[in-house]
């Protein structure tokens, strides 16, 4: 098998400029949608939007790798990163390692890339695991890096990296591409482009000894935010996760080939739909503001507890809507009591009902602002 970074022309990828044109356009769009958005939500809703785009981004991009992490744990660590009012909630140290990279790629987004940019982060998100060799610093085992699959006596292999003395110099190339790609630099790209391509470019060399899709999904966080001169904060690890097959089979298709046209359409689809993910959001806050504007002064306890814990659930809401069930078991109260607390909260206009006797389940009503399927 031959390798996109064992063929002749390595690494000038070829693709349709052209072709990528509309999303492009439409990636600029969004991006000016979602900042006048923000405007409208309060500092402190800001920052909680921060919080949980960033507590999200770094839950899913460890989930795409197939580890879990605890999300009340990571948002404990980036309200102390980002100097908001801590919890006492315990911090751990895979969660805070993902933090720290998260706010490190939010805070220096504007600054060239560098080798020890890419070491900095490593550290943050591996110093935790004693098992690998090189932790801040490029792999240097002797044997093939490969993705495998399958049973360990006879494994699938869906790529090969180049061999770890190569790593050095083709990370010097990267780098250097990375920064003269860049607005400011001699060869900038659009946004779109230069994001996938900074992804494909980075795991086709795999140059860690783990954590290079966390890393490399970093990369195009970066990439996209230089671009538009600010953090991007949308949802990409989060949308990526949700197509995590397609995501897998794309890299493996692309680092087959240097046209990679397909990939940046693909990777354009996703940064889109991950910019929509924020919109819906930051209307899901105006769309909170708006309810506890209206409706905050008639809840009782009990009532304002469970509804607290709704928005929690975010735009989405509870999967399956509010039962009775989960009401009582929020509110601690009894059955009967909670049947009249959700008939008062409908009869508000806080919630919306639907179903009927045990399929009985209950919406937040935003008048269009999210949480509310029906």
């Amino acid at each position: 098998m031959t390798w996109n970074w064992d063929m002749p022309g390595w690494p000038v990828f070829r693709y349709d400029a052209a072709a990528l044109a509309p999303f492009e356009q439409r990636f600029l769009l969004s991006s000016g949608e979602i900042l006048g958005a923000v405007h409208h939500v309060s500092a402190a809703e800001r920052d909680q939007l921060r919080i949980d785009l960033l507590s999200d981004e770094a839950m899913k991009t460890s989930a795409i790798e197939g580890e879990m992490l605890d999300r009340l744990s990571v948002q404990s660590s980036l309200r102390r990163h980002f100097g908001l009012s801590p919890d006492n909630y315990p911090t751990k140290p895979r969660e805070k390692g993902v933090a720290e990279m998260m706010v490190d790629v939010y805070g220096t987004h504007a600054a060239p890339l560098a080798h020890e940019t890419l070491f900095r982060w490593h550290t943050m998100l591996l110093s935790h695991d004693a098992g690998l060799e090189a932790i801040g610093a490029y792999r240097r085992h002797g044997e093939a890096m490969q993705i495998v699959s399958g049973r360990v006596d006879r494994p699938t292999v869906h790529f090969e990296a180049p061999p770890s003395g190569q790593v050095p110099a083709e990370m010097d190339r990267y780098v250097a591409w990375f920064n003269r790609t860049a607005p400011d630099g001699a060869d900038p790209l659009p946004a779109l482009t230069r994001a996938g391509l900074s992804h494909l470019y980075f795991e086709s060399i795999h140059p860690f000894e783990d954590g290079n899709g966390r890393l490399g999904r970093a990369l195009a966080e970066k990439a996209l935010a230089q671009n538009i001169g600010q953090p991007s904060l949308i949802a990409l690890a989060f949308t990526i996760e949700r197509a995590r097959a397609a995501y897998y089979a794309q890299l493996e298709q692309h680092q087959r080939t240097l046209d990679v046209t397909p990939w940046l359409e693909w990777f354009a689809q996703i940064v889109l739909t991950a910019q929509q993910v924020t919109l819906d959001r930051v209307g899901f806050l105006i769309a909170k503001t708006h309810f506890y504007d209206t409706h905050r002064s008639r809840f009782n306890d009990r009532q304002a507890k469970a509804v607290a814990r709704m928005f929690r659930e975010g735009p989405g809401g509870f999967e399956g809507g509010l039962s009775a069930e989960k009401y009582v078991a929020i509110t601690g109260t009894s059955r009967a009591t909670a049947t009249r607390d959700l008939q008062d909260l409908v009869a508000m206009g806080a919630l919306r009902r639907s179903g009927e006797r045990r399929y009985t389940r209950y919406w937040l009503r935003l008048g269009g602002g999210g949480a509310d399927p029906g």
